[in-house]
């Protein structure tokens, strides 16, 4: 076995673990839904098998035996009643079960995606995580509702006629599995490392559709006003040409397994077989020629659970590629939490010696010693990329160290309850995200059961309270529908939420760059006025957060290269980070 038949090996039995962890509640009803459609799917053969017995009957030399005619007549009206009955009920119960599983689908998904590190998230392109909580979740659907019983019926109806016609004639009935023989015999070609690879192929260029879409929607605004409508749609047309080039490789490498399959079942060939075969026994003496209508009518017949079986094949194709992506996501490992929280003393931040890298990438903080004192603003600034917004990002526990301790009144953060973490630590960060709700709604988010005077109090701190009371609703107002709010506007929400929290720690990672110069200050006004023993870090470049702050700490290359009051900083060396020097001056002559 190659290493690559080997990857798919693992991966296929890392899939059905998945998919049977998740079926594992349902495995009574799944159980029930398939033999209801299995015994349909015998109970279908009936009518089959009673109008060959007419045929056969009527065809007899002598006398027609009546009574036998008449009982298969009835028999066959029978067998078309259950398998009306059965094929419901266990079509019905496996379309409830389908539902069921999708549910439990998205909810272990939507459980797991809470426990993940929320940096995981800036990594991944939003198309493709859309497409596996949607549209691979919906992918399973064929193999839950569908496909279970096709597969059955494909094996247990050819069976149950081939025992029949066998009882006819063990010779015909040979020579009538000739096609059906063929056509399972290419089935295994559909599955090789190469026709897998071509569909993994697919799959991917798709996604990349999806991300492109997602990616022009979101940002059709910027493209639009700086003239980069071309090269958006270039992009969707090289994304959709590899998309063409990968689905017709992947359509010439079935095509011809397909088509031999569609041909040794076609009922032409079939009949064809079967009338070859029997004019031979026939006219060789050896066969009634009534004997040969069971296998007419049969020998069509019974091709056709083999021919659903070539959908079903590509339906568990679809379905264990949906999992195995689905599994990725689940495989993802979720920030640990402590089997024994502890809960911190205080709201004091030290950082000792923290360095992180994110993976395949080089460190982004390397050394880090801060300490955050209670009551104090510190102020980090520095060039991009130096890694302001990642250090705020690990307190907030989004990622944890690579080496190092962050600790919080005292505590590791690492063995601080994520509950405990998000009521201490509130954040404000300049990619603002608001939901399609009331502006009231959104305000309290962290805070649900916060009454209309605390949510206004918190817009009147953020200074948003004026523009929300001159909205249609007010506070009642749906974001997204019945107004949009400039980028200032949406980060005074996003601050309003945060103080309403009233979160000993706060942390505002570029949280007024869109804020215009008045708005900035009646923001810091308000910070100032609600400092009280609050921790308080800002990420920033704007000279009235740097001279309003106690403590100013420049990152350069991942590496604190200095540290003190406003004025320290300025006079030991501004050089080191020009902007900061600028800045201040520019603040000071004002």
């Amino acid at each position: 076995m190659t290493s690559t038949e080997t990857s798919f090996s693992e991966r296929d039995s890392a899939s059905r673990r998945t998919l049977s962890s998740l079926l594992r509640p349902f495995v009574g009803r799944f159980t029930a839904s398939v033999a209801l459609q299995a015994a349909g799917g015998i109970a279908g053969l009936v009518p089959l098998l009673a109008v060959a017995e007419v045929g056969r009957t009527l065809l007899a030399p002598g006398p027609v035996d009546q009574s036998r005619a008449w009982t298969a007549v009835a028999v066959g009206a029978l067998g078309l009643f259950a398998r009306l009955v059965l094929t419901s009920i266990g079509s019905g119960l496996a379309h409830g079960l389908d539902g069921s599983v999708q549910l439990a689908f998205r909810r272990e998904l939507a459980r797991h995606l809470g426990r993940v590190p929320i940096g995981w998230f800036s990594r991944r392109r939003t198309g493709e995580l859309a497409k596996v909580v949607g549209d691979d979740v919906s992918a399973v659907h064929p193999f839950i509702a569908h496909t279970p019983g096709e597969m059955v019926n494909a094996f247990l109806v050819p069976a149950v006629s081939a025992v029949y016609l066998f009882t006819v004639d063990w010779r015909l009935t040979l020579i009538t599995m000739i096609p059906i023989v063929l056509a399972m015999s290419l089935v295994p070609l559909l599955s090789t490392a190469t026709r897998r690879r071509e569909q993994e192929e697919f799959d991917e260029a798709m996604g990349r559709i999806a991300d492109v879409v997602v990616e022009f929607v979101n940002g059709i605004s910027v493209v639009k006003v700086f003239g980069n409508a071309r090269r958006s749609r270039n992009r969707f047309v090289s994304a959709a040409d590899d998309f063409v080039s990968t689905f017709t490789r992947w359509v010439r490498g079935v095509s011809g397994v397909a088509a031999g399959m569609q041909l040794a079942l076609s009922p032409p060939f079939v009949l064809l077989t079967v009338l070859i075969g029997g004019s031979i026994l026939i006219t060789g003496g050896s066969m009634p020629a009534a004997d040969l209508l069971p296998f007419v009518l049969l020998g069509v017949g019974l091709t056709a659970p083999i021919a659903a079986l070539g959908h079903g094949f590509d339906d568990i194709l679809a379905a264990r590629r949906a999992v195995e992506r689905i599994r990725e996501v689940l495989d993802v490992p979720p920030v640990p939490e402590p089997e024994r929280p502890v809960t911190p003393t205080g709201h004091r931040i030290d950082l000792h010696d923290v360095r992180f890298g994110y993976p395949d990438a080089h460190e982004v903080l390397r050394g880090i010693d801060l300490t955050l004192e209670p009551g104090t603003v510190t102020a980090l600034v520095g060039p991009s990329g130096s890694g302001k917004s990642t250090l705020a990002k690990l307190l907030l526990r989004f990622f944890d160290p690579t080496h190092g301790t962050i600790t919080l009144g005292g505590v590791d953060l690492r063995e601080v309850g994520s509950r405990t973490l998000y009521r201490t630590i509130s954040c404000v960060f300049q990619d603002v995200r608001l939901l399609r709700a009331s502006i009231a709604d959104n305000i309290a988010l962290a805070v649900p059961h916060a009454d209309r005077d605390d949510v206004v109090r918190a817009a009147v701190a953020a200074d948003i309270h004026e523009r929300i009371v001159e909205l249609p609703h007010g506070y009642d107002t749906i974001l997204g529908e019945e107004v949009e709010l400039s980028g200032g506007e949406r980060q005074r929400l996003s601050l309003a939420r945060a103080l309403l929290t009233d979160a000993p720690v706060l942390v505002l990672d570029e949280a007024t760059a869109f804020a215009d110069p008045r708005t900035e200050g009646a923001i810091h006004a308000a910070l100032a006025r609600l400092r009280g023993n609050r921790t308080i870090l800002t990420v920033t470049h704007r000279s009235e957060t740097i001279t309003g702050a106690d403590t100013v700490v420049v990152l350069e290359d991942g590496a604190i290269v200095e540290q003190g009051s406003p004025e320290d900083v300025l006079v030991r060396n501004g050089s080191l980070y020009p902007s900061v020097g600028s800045d201040l001056q520019g603040s000071r002559a004002r």
